[in-house]
Formats: C-alpha cells, structure tokens, sequence
C-alpha cells in the first residue's frame, strides 16, 4: 500500500479547490477587481465590495388551497439553482386569507460562493436578456445599503425548465446582497460584472 507524504496531501487538495473556483469568479477577480479600482477610487483591493449572497424567493398564495403547489415551486428552484430549497411557514393565522399559523406558503434557497458566481453567470448573460419585451434592468431598486432585489415574473426565462412540464407560470424574487456600504458602489460592482442596467 503506497502512503502519501504530508505535502502531496496538501498539492491535491489545492488541486480540488482549484477546480471548485468558478469561471465567473475568476473573471470577477481579474478583471471586474481591477476596474473598480479605477472607477471608484479605491486604494487597497480589499475594499473592492464584492457578491456576498444570492437569495431566491417565492411566495405562493394558491398554497392555502392545494399542497402540492409547494412541491412543483420546490421542485423547479432546485431545478434552476442545483440546491433544494427551504419551505417557508406562516408566522400568524389571517382569517381573510385563509391562511393558518404554520402552513407552508412559500420556498426560499440562499447562494453562496461557486454556486452563487455559477448563478450569476447565466443570469445576467441568458436569462434576463430572455425576458419579455427586454429594455434593460432598472437601477433604481436598491435598498439602500448595496443590495439589489429583482422580481422574475416567469419561470420559463431559465432555461433549466422545460415549458411542456409546467403546470403554471410562477414567478419569483431573486435579491443580490453585496459588501458595498452605497448603492452607488453596488451598481459599478453589478454593471462590471454583466447586469444589463437600462441606459437613463
């Protein structure tokens, strides 16, 4: 039996984490890095804000009727996303609505690092452009603090979703939070690494 020494254990796995580096994020840090340095100023790298996280989030309200609305919403995230989503629950009972304390209503999955930057990818460069009567996204749903929220209001711009298998055009809310302190630095870190901003 041939024994590795401590020093090719430590080679492959640099090997493994360098395959687990996505494209997109080494284009992030060789190229978006660079020109926001230049654009905004900066003096040292690290002050470069960068994506933190992806959320992706829908809310369902034909739930209260039928449970396996859930299941097919479920379904169709991970599908897009390649991680299974979390259902979400009622936090109180509204009689108007139907709707009872604990009843799941929705599903949400939080991106981060290679599935995030893999996310990112084919969102800015297939599915928005596909979306209907495409003009550019709106830079003016920022919150305030750097991140970004954008509603999909149909599933089938992802190309992972085969349009004869659906039962329901479902939308969804995909919100990108960022180390960015302004949504001015925000927008100069989405607009460098490929958002579509709609010209003002």
């Amino acid at each position: 039996m041939v024994t590795k020494t401590k020093t090719e254990t430590e080679t492959e796995k640099k090997k493994e984490d360098i395959r687990k580096v996505s494209g997109f994020e080494i284009f992030y840090k060789k190229t978006c890095v660079p020109a926001l340095v230049k654009e905004l100023g900066y003096k040292n790298i690290l002050q470069v804000p960068r994506v933190e996280k992806v959320v992706l989030s829908s809310c369902l309200k034909e739930a209260t009727q039928d449970n396996k609305v859930i299941e097919k919403a479920v379904a169709e995230i991970a599908l897009i996303t390649g991680q299974k989503p979390v259902v979400t629950r009622a936090k109180k009972s509204i009689a108007n609505f139907k709707l009872r304390q604990g009843m799941p209503i929705g599903c949400c999955v939080t991106l981060r690092k290679q599935t995030m930057y893999e996310f990112l990818n084919r969102l800015f460069s297939v599915v928005i452009p596909r979306t209907r009567d495409f003009r550019g996204i709106s830079d003016k749903c920022f919150d305030g603090r750097g991140n970004y929220t954008m509603g999909i209001t149909e599933q089938i711009v992802f190309p992972e979703i085969d349009y004869d298998k659906i039962d329901k055009i479902r939308g969804m809310n995909i919100t990108i939070v960022t180390t960015a302190k302004t949504d001015k630095e925000a927008r100069a870190l989405l607009k460098v690494m490929g958002m579509p901003f709609r010209d003002n």
